[in-house]
This record gives C-alpha cells, structure tokens and sequence, in this order.
C-alpha cells in the first residue's frame, strides 16, 4: 500500500514504488533511508538524462545529496564518437548520431566538437561509471531536511509543514498538536494581514517591470540557437569570488575577474544601468554573440537572472590601448612604433569585418581607445558593444534619433545631418580620431591652448606633419618616423568631415 504526506507521497504502479518530482517526472523508489534521509531514485526506461533535463527541486522537499557538477549534452556526428568515447551517452543516441555527456570541468576546446551541436546543459552528483568521466545512467540521490524522521513517533500536517511529536513515556501527543493548531491560526491569520498590505507594493515594483523581463525573455528565446552560454547570477558570484577582484568601472556598471576553470580566466561585466527596455543588453548579447574574429573581443557568456544583467567575456591581461600610446607619461610601457602599427592594422580589421563581414553590418559607433583591448600577444580586440546598431549591407545609411558615441570621437554628421547621412562612415571618422590621439599621446577630449576641442586636434597633427610646428612626437629613428607619418596621414583622411571622402 502506497502513500505519505504531501510532497512525499508514494505511488504504487505495476509493482513497483515510484515518486512524482516537479515537473512531471516520475521515478522508481529503489531504497529510503529513514536515519540519513536519503532516497534513491531510477528511472523506468533506464535513461535518466530524460527526466534530468526537466526535474526542478526547488520546488520540491528535496535537493541533491552531493555538490552538482554541470553537464554539456552535445548532438554529434557518428566521425567523433572514437575520440570521446568516455563521454558517450548510449540511451540518448541513435543509429544517425551520437550524444555525449561533457562536464564542465573538462578542457572542451580541445575535443573535435565541430560536428557537434549544444542540446541542454543539466547539473548532477551522481556516481560514476568505471571510465570515471561519465556519471551512472540511471541512479539519483536526494536528501531531504524537513520532517526530521529520526526521532518521531507521529506527525501533523498543517499550514503547509510537518511537525514532527518526539516520543515520551505516556504516549499522549494531544497537548502538542493542540500548540501547534493554535499557533498555525494566529501564523497564518498574521500572514495573512501581511500579504494584503504588500500587495500594492508588489504589484507597483513587480508587475510593471513585468513587461521589460517579457521583452529580455522574448530575445533570449529568439537567439537560443546562437546565444553564448547562459549563467545565474549565483553561478555569476561563485566563478567572480563573490565580486572579490575588480578590474575596473564604466558608466554601466562594475567590471570583476573571475575563473571558469584554474586554466581560464574572464571578465565579469554587472550592469548597473540599462537604457530603455534593456536595448544596451540586447545589443550587446545580439551583435557580438554571433560573430568570432580575432580582432573582436569574445562573449563567453551572460546572466539575465531576474532583474540581474551580466555580461562574461574573455580576460584579456594587457588591458586597454589607452595606457600604451605615445606619451611621455608612458615612455616605459611604450609599445614602440611597430608594434603601434600592428595594433592599428588589427582594429581596421576588425572594423572591416563587422561592416563587410557579416550577414548584416554591424556600426560600432564607440570606437575609441578605451574600447580597444589587448591579449597577452598585444593583439587588439574591439570591445563594448552597447551602442551598436544593425543594418543590411545594401543600406548606405541609417537612421538615428539622437547621437550616441564619445565626446570627441563622434563623427560630424551624427552630430548635425548637415554634414550628411550617418552611415558605417561614421565608426572610420572614430577610427581616425584613435589613430591621431595614439600618435599624439593627448586625450581627445584634453582642455589645453592646443587642443581646447576635438575639432582641433587633426590640424594640429597635421601642422606637425607638415612642419609647420616643431615635430614633437618621440620618435628614434627614421624608420620611426615614417611609421608614425603614414598613421598620421591615414587618421587624417579618416577624420575628413565629408562622409563620402573617407575610406
């Protein structure tokens, strides 16, 4: 005869003792220990990863008796199963292709995944096979907390809980169950107060920002095939250290190291502040999440837990171009003129891939150095795509409503539409203006005699080039100094105020 209390109620079916999980998941009782509190699950058809994918404990008694390894299920092709055979999933595959269990811990980025597609992501503890990589098909462990089994000799339920009554000499537990009705009325009659006068309260601060998580919601399904790997703002806490190591701040939020594993690091940008309906998250997660170049900054990931924004990209240690151009505050961390030439050779490519190389042009309209990120080989990667917008390649123009960009590196016509259209034109005058200020070694924006405004700064290096001022950029050779001239040139020909005369 099968029975329990809510929540823990058993099933008799065909013999056998099963429990009905959230959401729907239905599993064999093979053995419950009253003392440790413990139950051990399987499933019917021996393939648990079927049910896995949709058990959710919290909503539930129960919760996983060890800590939770996270589990990538990958749909390949039947070429890469004698390469990974230790994470071969046999009750999930098919005579066509081959599924494969990878944990999280493992180095994925040297297994042969190029036939392979993501199906699912789950977090187990299972017990493991004799291979050691791939966790026991059909065998799950829960515990539970509440009711304490160990020393009760009768139970009531009520208000949604089991009380427990510890055994005494004279076996009346009448008293006991008297107490807690009557502390139940007076709990839930207080409740109950409390929940009416929160109502508004929630309904003001909850349901209005409803309609904003529906639109982020709506996104992320419509990108699912694409999208990088989604994290909870948990996860996002327990890979930063708690937030322990921050790398720097900006005008939308915190930026944290972190580690997914001891071989990988990343940064952890917490938004803080999202314009309109989240649009700086969605451009950000829709344009450079779909898009690898090597000159483009790569999105590992992205949390959009609740109200919680976070965006997780690659760590890139040398930090900014910003602290490397020519100034004689930086004479010892100098990269050199090459080196300075290689780097602008790399930021062109990366602005002639997301304006030609796409499906869709992708216009930056923030390229500026602070923007510009250099990994340990100092090759630079475009980054902070907040502001990006998308246009078909056939367009030669788009249309804005107020201009957006940096003070300094904003082209005129974004500005004023009598200068023209804004178009990808746009992000090459931003380009021209970085070329100049990293020859230079003065800030666009720097308030001197000079260079009182950012209109000013291409005539001065231009003044310079053309001798008519003393040539004041630090050069050592002549070599040198033809490196730092053709840059100089090709910036000024980028910053021309007519869109059309640009490259």
């Amino acid at each position: 005869m099968c029975g329990g209390y809510p929540g823990f109620k058993l099933i008799c079916s065909s013999n056998q003792t099963m429990i009905e999980l959230p959401h729907k998941v239905k599993l064999n009782v093979e053995n419950i220990d009253y003392t440790q509190q413990t139950i051990q699950l399987s499933d019917p058809q021996s393939c648990l990863y079927k049910h896995i994918h949709n058990l959710n404990l919290s909503k539930s008694h129960f919760k996983y008796f060890d800590e939770l390894v996270e589990y990538y299920f990958l749909n390949c092709s039947l070429s890469v199963r004698h390469e990974m055979d230790s994470y071969f999933v046999r009750c999930l595959s098919t005579s066509t292709s081959q599924v494969y269990a990878i944990p999280s811990y493992e180095r994925i980025r040297y297994l042969p995944l190029y036939s392979c597609t993501k199906m699912f992501n789950v977090s187990l503890n299972p017990s493991y096979t004799y291979y050691d990589y791939v966790p026991n098909i059909n065998s799950l462990r829960l515990k539970w907390l509440e009711p304490n089994c160990k020393d009760c000799e009768s139970y009531l339920y009520f208000a949604n809980k089991v009380h427990c009554f510890a055994k005494n000499k004279q076996g009346n537990n009448l008293p006991y169950t008297v107490k807690f009705i009557n502390a139940g009325s007076i709990l839930g009659s207080l409740f109950f107060i409390l929940l009416v006068s929160a109502v508004y309260h929630i309904y003001d601060s909850y349901v209005l920002k409803k309609a904003k998580q529906a639109i982020i919601e709506k996104f992320l399904e419509d990108y699912k095939a694409l999208k990088p790997t989604r994290y909870s703002y948990v996860e996002i806490k327990r890979i930063t250290n708690n937030f322990g190591d921050k790398l720097g701040e900006g005008a939308y939020g915190n930026v944290y190291k972190g580690c997914i594993s001891k071989e990988f690091s990343i940064a952890v940008k917490i938004l803080s502040v999202s314009e309109g309906n989240g649009q700086d998250f969605l451009n950000e997660v829709g344009t450079i999440g779909r898009i690898h170049h090597v000159n483009i900054v790569r999105l590992i990931g992205f949390c959009a837990d609740g109200f919680k924004r976070a965006l997780i990209y690659e760590f890139l240690p040398n930090g900014s171009l910003q602290k490397f151009i020519n100034s004689p505050e930086n004479k010892k961390i100098f990269l050199g003129w090459k080196k300075l030439h290689e780097i602008a050779l790399g930021m062109a490519k990366g602005i002639e891939y997301l304006h030609q190389g796409c499906d869709q042009r992708i216009l930056h309209f923030d390229i500026k150095l602070q923007n510009v990120l250099l990994d340990h080989n100092f090759i630079p990667k475009i980054s902070d795509f907040g502001l990006a917008k998308l246009c078909s390649r056939d367009r030669s123009m788009v249309s804005m409503t107020t201009a957006r960009g940096t003070l300094g590196y904003i082209a005129p016509e974004v500005f004023s539409r009598n200068f023209g259209n804004v178009s990808y034109k746009s992000d090459v005058y931003s380009y021209g203006m970085m070329l100049l200020e990293t020859i230079g070694g003065r800030k666009i924006t720097e308030d001197s005699e000079e260079n009182s405004s950012h209109v000013y700064y291409p005539e001065w290096i231009y003044n310079l080039i053309d001798d008519q001022e003393e040539m004041r950029i630090h050069v050592d050779n002549e070599g040198d100094e033809e490196i730092a001239r053709k840059m100089a040139i090709v910036g000024l020909w980028c910053t021309q105020w007519h869109a059309m005369h640009r490259p």
